[in-house]
């Protein structure tokens, strides 16, 4: 396998940074499709190939069409461990399970054992004996990574420290809502590089798309993330939002203060002014462009008001698509009830 070094130069905060990978270059040559893990778990979205990414968007746009259409849970139970606060995750993912026939047992912080000390591993023994599938919203991935590891049973993630993957889904099925296609889009990002741009670069790169996501210097995504294999797009990294969107049919924006982040409020929010979305920005990106963001927004600061409620963004389909996307997810996921 060849070794690849990436040399990023950086003249100044607003020098582009053309650091561009695909995953042929990491590989030496494209991978062949691979099938989901046994069980089949859903941790950072690269355990899906091309072709189940593909297969999986095809199905949520054909549920977002007959919502209760499909049974594929009927008389089973979905657990949903929210260590985190949420309004679309859980919302999505309850009435989601119900649509499928199921039944969502959601589990908050501090109703669980795992608030006294029981381990994730013990966690997930319990739960694979009573659900289906388990998900969870946290905080360290190692505790995702644990109930994987011990579950015998789905798990999938809801929201960790490093990935959001369920979000991905449902923005790469706004975005071929809008285009009909997303081999060949490029997708821009511009803000932090939080958990929601790494996902962003794993799927929309397996998806084909041309990835580019600016932040400042001490805020940008790291130069050595791997992409999946079989990925056909690419990932470029940038300081310059300008360079990012250029080109692009989607742009896309995160909150400049996640959860844990307060104390560096202030700081934060002066790095990141220059990547606010506002109509000047949309302008410099392919005719066209629609404004994404995963929601919850803060307008005036990492988006405008008058995008973030205006004509030119489809932020209230992506937040809709959840459901969508994760109900196809799930389907993918749990195996049929024995007759």
């Amino acid at each position: 396998m060849p070794e690849v070094v990436v040399v990023v130069v950086v003249v100044d905060s607003f020098e582009p940074q053309p650091t561009t990978k695909t995953a042929a270059a990491q590989t030496g040559a494209s991978s062949p499709i691979h099938c989901l893990t046994v069980p089949p778990h859903f941790l950072t979205g690269a355990e899906l190939s091309a072709g189940e990414l593909a297969a999986l968007l095809d199905r949520a746009i054909e549920l977002k069409d007959a919502p209760l259409s499909s049974r594929a849970l009927a008389g089973r139970g979905v657990a949903l461990i929210f260590e985190k606060p949420s309004t679309r995750t859980r919302v999505s993912f309850e009435m989601g399970v119900y649509e499928l026939g199921g039944h969502a047992v959601v589990l908050r912080s501090g109703e669980t054992q795992l608030s006294r000390g029981e381990s994730p591993r013990d966690t997930a023994l319990v739960l694979s004996r009573q659900v289906a599938a388990l998900g969870i919203r946290t905080g360290a991935d190692a505790v995702l990574e644990e109930l994987a590891a011990h579950a015998t049973i789905p798990v999938f993630n809801m929201l960790s420290a490093s990935h959001h993957p369920c979000q991905a889904l449902a923005d790469l099925m706004t975005i071929r809502e809008a285009f009909g296609e997303l081999a060949g889009l490029r997708l821009a990002y511009v803000g932090d590089g939080t958990n929601v741009a790494r996902s962003l670069a794993i799927l929309g790169s397996m998806a084909g798309m041309d990835v580019a996501i600016a932040s400042p210097p001490a805020y940008s995504l790291e130069a050595e993330l791997s992409l999946p294999p079989g990925a056909e797009g690419s990932l470029t990294l940038y300081h310059d939002p300008l360079e990012a969107v250029r080109g692009a049919s989607a742009v896309y924006t995160d909150v400049w203060v996640s959860m844990g982040d307060e104390d560096t409020a202030s700081e934060r929010r002066a790095a990141l002014g220059p990547y606010r979305i506002d109509d000047a920005l949309l302008d410099a990106a392919a005719p066209g462009a629609i404004a994404l963001h995963c929601l919850p927004a803060h307008p005036g600061e990492e988006i405008t008001a008058e995008v973030l409620y205006g004509p030119r963004q489809r932020i209230w389909d992506q937040a809709e698509n959840r459901r969508h996307a994760q109900k196809a997810l799930l389907e993918l996921l749990v195996e049929p009830a024995p007759a």
